[in-house]
């Protein structure tokens, strides 16, 4: 006779897409753990909750090729269960639902308090601020806004996460206070729109005094701002980062594209001449700030005129921080109603110029560092090199301080000052001092 196994359940949340989703695993693992439940993530675990991205086509594919490898997994036996969350299955629930069926249940992107009871756990609505961090242990994103307002004409993040909704500052100001607590030096500020907040909760853009809260907060020594639209920017903020050492010189800012016929057409709600005019307005007002952006090639329509403004402007512009993604088609946007009619082949090649522009900016910008010295947050060890950030980069995606740990040592998680010995393209090397 077969007794009933009494192993304890481990369950892997795995997640896949951008820092909202990393958010989000993180809240989902502190209400599991609240629920003296035994959470890992992206390790070995005989429960696994797949938190999806449906943002454009390769997100897609990587997400459902995930689901499938989990599958085959519980087909073979290697693992229990499988659930999938996030905004592939928000998109995609009947269609997944169908193609996939192995999955034991699909869970849009607020549907939390349904997809911990499928797990045996409680949602615990006192649990502000409380979430099992998945990054090194010197900064944690937060999450200011979920949502979205804008009529962007490519995107599909309105389908999957709804309209923009802000959280209250003191939220937000005892989630700081938490992190802080556990050791995070750096808070990155995230949301679909980081310009919108405030307007659903207070009436008027917020963001300023929402800063000025989070400056308080003993122990947050860098605050960085994500994800801000062009259309609408309080520029109060820019005072605020001014004023305050500790609200980074830095500002992630997607513009998109430049050309007038595509902004229209991409529903951006500005201009060439109206997005040029704001951001010399933020070098002259912040003249040490480092704008980050990103762009996209290849939207329905775009001509070769279209693309020769776009590199034009870029050369010009000479941003510390670009990166550059090629048009993807997605159902039920407005866009979906245009000719999808720039060939694969030329929106990858087009994408290939803009970004070996600003390969040669960035090595231009990086030499002009060479000898000075910045003061630098090891995040990691990797190799034979320690790896550090300047408040002028964001984690992931921007560019590194590598020092040579077969010569110095620095502490993981602690500032360091750092003198620039060498640069290339997109990193700079140092030692400390």
């Amino acid at each position: 006779m077969r007794t009933k196994s009494l192993k304890k359940n481990k369950i892997n949340v795995v997640t896949l897409g951008c820092s909202k989703n990393v958010y989000d695993s993180e809240v989902l693992m502190g209400q599991l753990k609240a629920n003296d439940k035994e959470v890992v993530h992206e390790e070995e675990g005989n429960i696994v909750v797949i938190n999806t991205c449906g943002f454009i086509a390769n997100a897609k594919e990587e997400s459902v090729n995930t689901i499938l490898e989990y599958v085959q997994k519980k087909e073979e036996g290697a693992v229990d269960k499988v659930f999938v969350t996030g905004c592939l299955s928000e998109r995609y629930k009947p269609d997944l639902q169908k193609e996939i069926p192995n999955v034991d249940e699909y869970f849009g992107t607020s549907e939390l308090p349904g997809l911990l009871k499928a797990l045996g756990a409680d949602y615990k609505h006192e649990l502000i601020g409380e979430r099992l961090t998945t990054t090194p242990k010197n900064y944690a994103y937060l999450k200011i806004a979920e949502g979205c307002d804008r009529p962007c004409s490519f995107c599909a993040i309105p389908l999957m996460r709804g309209k923009h909704k802000s959280t209250p500052i003191e939220e937000l100001v005892t989630e700081a206070e938490k992190l802080a607590g556990k050791g995070v030096k750096e808070l990155i500020l995230i949301a679909q729109d980081l310009t919108y907040y405030g307007l659903d909760l207070y009436k008027k853009r917020n963001l300023a005094e929402l800063l000025e809260a989070l400056v308080k907060v003993e122990g947050i020594e860098w605050i960085r701002l994500h994800y801000a639209f062009p259309a609408g920017f309080p520029m109060d903020v820019l005072d605020v980062m001014n004023r305050e050492p500790k609200v980074c010189n830095y500002l992630d800012i997607p513009l998109q594209h430049i050309s007038d016929s595509i902004l229209k057409s991409m529903r951006r709600g500005t201009t060439e001449a109206k997005t040029t005019k704001l951001l010399k307005e933020f070098r002259a007002t912040v003249p040490e700030m480092t704008i980050r952006t990103t762009l996209i090639v290849g939207y329905p329509g775009e001509t070769e005129e279209d693309f020769e403004i776009l590199k034009n402007w870029v050369i010009a512009m000479r941003f510390e921080r670009l990166g550059c993604f090629t048009y993807s088609h997605e159902e039920n946007t407005h866009a979906y109603s245009l000719v999808d009619d720039v060939p694969e082949e030329v929106k990858q090649e087009r994408a290939n110029i803009i970004m070996e522009i600003q390969s040669q900016i960035s090595w231009e910008l990086n030499q002009h560092k060479v000898g000075e010295t910045f003061r630098c947050i090891i995040d990691r060890k990797e190799g034979n090199y320690f790896i550090g950030r300047t408040e002028f980069d964001s984690p992931d995606v921007d560019n590194e301080v590598l020092i040579d740990a077969t010569k110095h040592y620095v502490k993981q998680g602690e500032f360091v000052n750092v003198k620039i010995t060498e640069a290339a393209d997109f990193d700079l090397y140092g030692e400390p001092v």
